[in-house]
């Protein structure tokens, strides 16, 4: 029987796929954009092969929580560009955070979400203005549920949730204009109203908003915490046991998301957390120009840190595709489901010695990082930083061979 004919063959490669419980040597053939095949041996069949060896093939990465709208400052600081920062490090879908709200969301659709070769997905921020204009995340007024609610219901293909951000983080009373739990409030109902999950970036620093009443009180299954090993969270206690606020709050059925940004990771919570058995339920960056050139880096350099930190490798591409679908509820995304997008990263593995830094300015070593060599989006090749794609120059057709000022270069 002739052996069928895709676009792309990845051959080789060690596939790793925890929504289909796949990790071992396998081949993935792409069709049409799609996932065609994942098996062994796949016959090639005149395809174009990309030769993985010695490399890990798994679904394109899912950064749950970074910024990308790029038209206006927000927060004293600029989003990054999705394109030229996140394809890098195997991302094919980006979720950004809450940088608009409302009023600034046609802009993003239209000059971002729209133009982008990442898939971009929103969070709303609760605040109408969201991040774009400083100080609008701080005005009760601004927060306009049933507006937020109405928005999000008329965009599904984009908009996954509401985000609250940045409220009164103090040491300012509390007041009339500016009540206790008025952002994390009016973002759950917001998400109530067009039946969608709240991510929520608290901030636990005055006693009439506790830490524990948030995740226990506030809010509900689905809902996501981000940041959760930030310094100024009660997650680890001082004999390095997770609280069991964290434990009730996770068997609720509220997730907690890394978050990682330029303030928002601690070793002395993360690391102690992982020894005892309470991993973040997802892995992303809070990627912008403020912690880009940090400790952050992009989500390779994330997921390396948290393997180092003893994270196995399957529990890091879970926690970085399939777990942040989920989450979304995109279930056709973060795998290599056959028919699915052809979203795909390849990563080789690289060993050294390594040190990993977190907002605290203090480090770990570590002797594995991960490298992204390739991106594919939808089936269409985006980075390929190892030439993976590409012939050995001697081989090169003849048209690379051809001077457009000399004619034949040979």
């Amino acid at each position: 029987m002739a052996a069928i004919s895709y676009d792309f063959l990845f051959k080789n490669g060690h596939v790793i796929d925890p929504a289909n419980g796949i990790d071992r040597m396998a081949d993935v053939a792409v069709s049409d954009g799609k996932i065609a095949r994942v098996e062994r041996d796949i016959p090639p069949g005149g395809v174009k092969i990309i030769d993985a060896a010695g490399m890990y093939v798994v679904p394109g990465i899912i950064d749950i929580h970074a910024h990308v709208y790029t038209l206006e400052p927000f927060g004293g600081n600029l989003s990054i560009d999705a394109d030229t920062h996140l394809i890098k490090s195997g991302v094919t879908t980006a979720v950004d955070a809450g940088t608009t709200g409302w009023h600034h969301f046609p802009k993003f659709l239209e000059h971002v979400i729209e133009k982008s070769k990442i898939r971009i997905l929103a969070y709303l921020n609760i605040a109408n203005k969201g991040m774009v204009e400083w100080g609008a995340e701080q005005v009760y007024a601004n927060m306009q549920a049933e507006v937020a609610a109405e928005v999000a219901a008329a965009h599904p293909e984009v908009v996954v949730g509401i985000k609250a951000a940045h409220y009164w983080p103090g040491p300012k009373p509390f007041d009339a204009d500016h009540p206790p739990w008025a952002s994390t409030d009016k973002a759950i109902e917001a998400a109530r109203l067009c039946g969608l999950h709240a991510m929520i970036d608290f901030q636990p620093n005055l006693p009439e908003c506790p830490y524990e009443d948030l995740i226990l009180k506030k809010m509900r299954s689905g809902d996501i915490h981000t940041h959760v090993f930030a310094t100024q969270f009660p997650t680890v206690d001082a004999n390095g046991r997770v609280y069991a606020h964290m434990r009730e709050a996770r068997s609720r059925g509220v997730y907690f998301d890394l978050g990682h940004g330029a303030g928002s990771f601690w070793f002395r919570n993360g690391v102690r957390a992982l020894l005892d058995g309470f991993p973040p339920d997802t892995l992303s960056t809070d990627i912008h120009t403020g912690s880009i050139r940090g400790a952050v880096l992009d989500m390779a350099h994330v997921m390396s840190k948290f393997l180092n930190m003893g994270m196995s490798l399957n529990e890091v591409i879970m926690r970085s595709t399939a777990m942040p679908a989920k989450l979304i509820n995109r279930p056709a995304l973060g795998s290599l489901s056959v028919g699915g997008e052809a979203d795909v990263a390849v990563f080789q593995m690289l060993s050294g010695d390594f040190g990993f830094i977190d907002c605290g300015r203090a480090k770990i070593k570590g002797d594995r990082m991960l490298e992204c060599a390739m991106t594919m989006r939808g089936g269409e090749i985006l980075y390929d930083g190892r030439g993976l794609s590409m012939p050995e120059w001697k081989d090169a057709p003849e048209a690379y061979w051809k001077s457009p000022y000399r004619g034949d270069a040979r």
